[in-house]
């Protein structure tokens, strides 16, 4: 798959291609012994580690010059037990091969993001998510994990075994230690009715409370220099199961959403004075669909358009100021933005690096195509987000530091305390750690 791709001579590029890595070496443990003494020789070498997953973070997370730990062969399914309804699986299965697996076996996570092509310990350990009412992050469904510290020992974690780690390293960017396995929590399948149509900006925002309340996952995007939305809410349903048909899908999800976007971007990209008329076409491309189907075909769908993203978590309740603000800024400002703004919601968490850490948040990503300028626009909407005490995602791109993140999660000082018991001698620090938990 072309997202962990490394290019030759020992480079390692991610998914965006807005970050590159030139490892000393690179290993590919066939079992957790093999990666502890992985861990173990590279320390001995004074060397650090940094396991990677598919590169889908748009920060350099997982950049390392030291060994680079690729997962690929510690994949699968160890355990499924039905008496406690939880899953054991090796921390490089991708998203993908759980979600279809746990299928077969008429099982499924309670909520995941919008696309699957993760490792489910890159996926959780940035802290990954979707939209939800009740139901939070993918991290927020782990139950226990596998850990190899800094010393090559193995820990395993949950509520009862060793808390304090399990509280942080549920999203533990990969500064704990290399996780090797998660057990998630799972629950017999279910499907989800969606229904998607077209709204007006205003409208949505007028009546963002009543929708988010009336909905267990709403999500919407709006297209900068166009007062239209494209909303999403996504319920349990009793079936009978409809899913969008193949030509239907086709035209929708790739046709309109990957292909015909793709163009527009080129297009945009060429001619950046075109994109508020593009972006007039393209908010109405969508047209209203309503579809049912088991979980991970409703809540994913394919992404093969290359872009680089921003996202922050604010307080639910700032969400609609916030929203007003960033778009009087692209008004503003001149800018030419041809990517939606994402919107979603999460619950309030108990995990100390989450970003719904304590306080119920809601979502705001901006995009722009993989090779364009993005950092006026970045810089604008960062400037609105961390004015409401935004938290950003840690897979994406932002500018704060450990004083910013301090301030902003109550509980910073307990992450690096743990850390310093962890890791004292910092094997798994990288430029990214550095600045976002300081020395």
């Amino acid at each position: 798959m072309s997202s962990t791709a490394s290019g030759k001579s020992g480079t390692w590029r991610n998914w965006g291609g807005n970050v590159v890595a030139r490892p000393a070496r690179e290993v590919e443990p066939a079992s957790v012994e093999e990666l502890a003494a992985a861990v173990r020789r590279a320390a001995e070498d004074g060397l650090k580690v940094k396991a990677v997953g598919t590169g889908h973070s748009f920060t350099s997370i997982a950049a390392t010059d030291g060994v680079l730990i690729r997962p690929q062969l510690l994949t699968g399914i160890r355990n499924i037990d039905r008496d406690t309804m939880t899953v054991t699986v090796e921390a490089g299965t991708p998203l993908k091969r759980l979600n279809m697996a746990l299928a077969r076996e008429g099982l499924s996570l309670t909520n995941m993001g919008d696309i699957m092509e993760q490792t489910v310990s890159g996926a959780t350990s940035t802290g990954t998510h979707g939209t939800g009412r009740e139901s939070a992050s993918i991290a927020a469904q782990i139950k226990g994990l596998e850990l190899v510290t800094a010393d090559g020992s193995v820990l395993v974690c949950s509520e009862k075994e060793n808390p304090e780690v399990f509280a942080a390293a549920r999203i533990g960017l990969g500064a704990l230690g290399i996780v090797t396995a998660i057990t998630f929590a799972v629950e017999p399948i279910f499907l989800l009715t969606a229904r998607e149509e077209p709204m007006p900006f205003e409208k949505v925002l007028a009546e963002f409370d009543e929708l988010w309340a009336e909905n267990e996952h709403f999500e919407f995007y709006w297209f900068p220099h166009t007062g239209s939305t494209n909303t999403k809410r996504n319920n349990r349903s009793a079936g009978p199961r409809r899913p969008v048909s193949q030509v239907k899908g086709w035209v929708e999800d790739e046709l309109l959403s990957n292909g015909v976007f793709q163009v527009a971007q080129w297009v945009g990209q060429a001619v950046p004075a075109t994109i508020p008329a593009i972006a007039q076409v393209s908010s109405k491309a969508l047209s209203a669909r309503t579809y049912t189907d088991i979980p991970f075909r409703v809540f994913t769908s394919p992404r093969r358009v290359r872009f680089v993203e921003m996202e922050y978590a604010v307080p639910r309740a700032a969400v609609t100021e916030v929203l007003r603000e960033l778009k009087a800024a692209v008004e503003r400002s001149g800018l030419r933005v041809s990517f939606p703004v994402e919107v979603r919601t999460a619950p309030a968490d108990d995990i100390t690096l989450s970003t719904a850490s304590g306080r119920d948040s809601a979502y705001i990503a901006v995009h722009m195509v993989r090779g364009t300028a993005y950092q006026a626009y970045f810089t604008a909407a960062e400037r609105i987000f961390t004015a409401h005490e935004g938290r950003p995602h840690w897979g994406k791109i932002h500018t704060r530091d450990a004083e910013y993140f301090a301030r902003v999660y109550p509980r910073f000082g307990e992450f690096t305390a743990l850390r310093d018991r962890l890791d004292p001698d910092r094997l798994f620090q990288n430029d990214y750690l550095r600045r976002v938990l300081g020395q």
